[in-house]
């Protein structure tokens, strides 16, 4: 790889990613986290020290990897990361397991991160700091808006629109043509047949629907 890339958390994602990259190949430089002692070590890699620890390098001498999984309602640390260090003109590596099949004529944007089994058909696009997570599927002419978390095994049908912020949970299913607005939850299991507005909440099996 051209840089040496930092991974930032060491959670359970965190712990994902830094498989595929070393699958991969790719140098990495170090991991963040303000829990874990600077210098120590972290499954063979060196702790840096907190966030902050970024920057003792040049925005172009390094890339970045969002470890920093999205749960629903999580307060958006991994979004805030993303922002803040792209407006200090880092850039995030884009992640594509080997495991995974993305077809031609996908758009994948900086930062995005598809996992081992996912499937993304032909037209897609999906725009920054997007987590398509192990063995989700999304169809084809799919519309993926920022910060977005289809979770594990998921499917969006085909010309399926997912607006900034949502989150489509475990074993969701999203019929065709779904909108589906900015900042909503879609359920772990819920089947989606009709559109879901702004910052709302779809339960599994009753599909109802609920303000945030």
């Amino acid at each position: 790889m051209s840089k040496p890339v930092v991974l930032l958390g060491s959670g359970g994602h965190a712990k994902v990613l830094l498989g595929m990259m070393q699958r991969c190949g790719f140098e990495i430089a170090g991991v963040t986290d303000p829990a874990r002692e600077p210098g120590s070590e972290w499954l063979g890699c060196q702790v840096l020290g907190g966030d902050d620890a970024v920057r003792r390098f040049e925005p172009d001498q390094v890339l970045l990897v969002n470890g920093i999984g999205s749960l629903p309602r999580d307060g958006g640390t991994r979004r805030k990361l993303f922002d803040e260090f792209t407006a200090a003109g880092y850039r995030f590596q884009s992640l594509l397991d080997p495991a995974a099949f993305v077809a031609d004529q996908v758009r994948l944007a900086t930062g995005v991160q598809v996992m081992a089994g996912a499937v993304i058909q032909v037209g897609v696009l999906i725009a920054e700091n997007c987590i398509v997570n192990s063995g989700a599927v999304v169809d084809h002419e799919c519309r993926i808006g920022r910060h977005v978390h289809i979770a594990p095994g998921a499917v969006l049908s085909g010309g399926v629109e997912i607006g900034d912020g949502a989150h489509i949970g475990t074993g969701a299913v999203v019929i065709q043509g779904i909108h589906i607005g900015s900042g909503s939850i879609v359920g772990a299991g819920s089947v989606v047949t009709k559109n879901i507005g702004a910052r709302q909440i779809v339960y599994p099996a009753r599909s109802q629907i609920q303000d945030l």
